[in-house]
């Protein structure tokens, strides 16, 4: 526990370890110092406005970020899943109980480390990744998502929603907000009618892929005997990061 302040605090580790941040952000030393939730965290945990426009999770951890210099919007979506585990712990405790398929299960949050990265993939102060897609041999640079261009793409989806409400964009949608460049052509219209029309599913699998394989990220797993070998996603919302939610 800090003591630089006049409240306790703790440093997080980040999955990227800050390896894709610009060496002038403060995200580049791969730390976050965060506060205790108190009082003031628990009022905006239960505003209902936020859990309405379903902001309530990003106003928490902005408030629980001590350094006012970081840009919120800069987090990879993995580092910011890294500061909900934490975020969790800090105002209440390790132990996290929830109920799964009709069975209660119970799980030590200190426990899920980070996963594991291969450096050698990464070029230190960028967010940019280059690959060849397998089958129609084109080679496309992309970035992993932030929290502000996830947000620009979940706007982009509820958008095209309203207009065709039956419509499933997702996925093409995420994959246009990701590529810089298809076989070096950067222009924004260029790469979205690629991905319409010529991002054969097959390849599309195989990019989807080795994005998982790179993206830093908390190992949000638990395992149980029967399940599968690669574990069940732990569930999270409100009740998460507030457990007298009741939901």
């Amino acid at each position: 526990m800090e003591q630089k302040h006049n409240f306790p605090t703790e440093v997080v580790t980040l999955p990227s370890q800050g390896l894709l941040y610009p060496k002038d952000s403060p995200l580049s030393s791969g730390k976050i110092e965060m506060k205790y939730m108190t009082a003031k965290e628990e009022d905006i945990l239960t505003n209902q406005n936020y859990i309405a426009n379903g902001t309530v999770i990003d106003k928490l951890l902005k408030s629980l970020v001590v350094d006012s210099k970081i840009k919120y919007g800069d987090l990879l979506v993995g580092d910011k899943n890294a500061l909900l585990v934490a975020a969790r712990i800090l105002g209440y405790g390790k132990d996290y109980e929830f109920n799964f398929g009709g069975t209660t299960e119970k799980i030590d949050l200190t426990t899920l480390g980070n996963k594991d990265l291969d450096e050698s993939l990464y070029t230190s102060g960028e967010n940019k990744f280059s690959f060849t897609l397998p089958t129609s041999g084109i080679t496309v640079q992309f970035r992993l998502l932030t929290h502000e261009l996830e947000r620009k793409v979940l706007a982009e989806i509820n958008g095209l929603k309203k207009i065709k409400p039956d419509a499933s964009p997702e996925l093409s949608t995420r994959l246009k907000h990701m590529l810089i460049s298809v076989d070096g052509n950067e222009d924004t219209k260029f790469i979205r009618e690629f991905v319409d029309n010529r991002f054969l599913a097959i390849d599309s699998r195989a990019f989807r892929k080795y994005v998982e394989k790179i993206q830093p990220d908390v190992n949000l797993k638990f395992y149980r005997e029967g399940g599968p070998e690669g574990g069940f996603d732990i569930p999270i919302g409100i009740g998460f990061l507030w457990p007298d939610a009741g939901l």
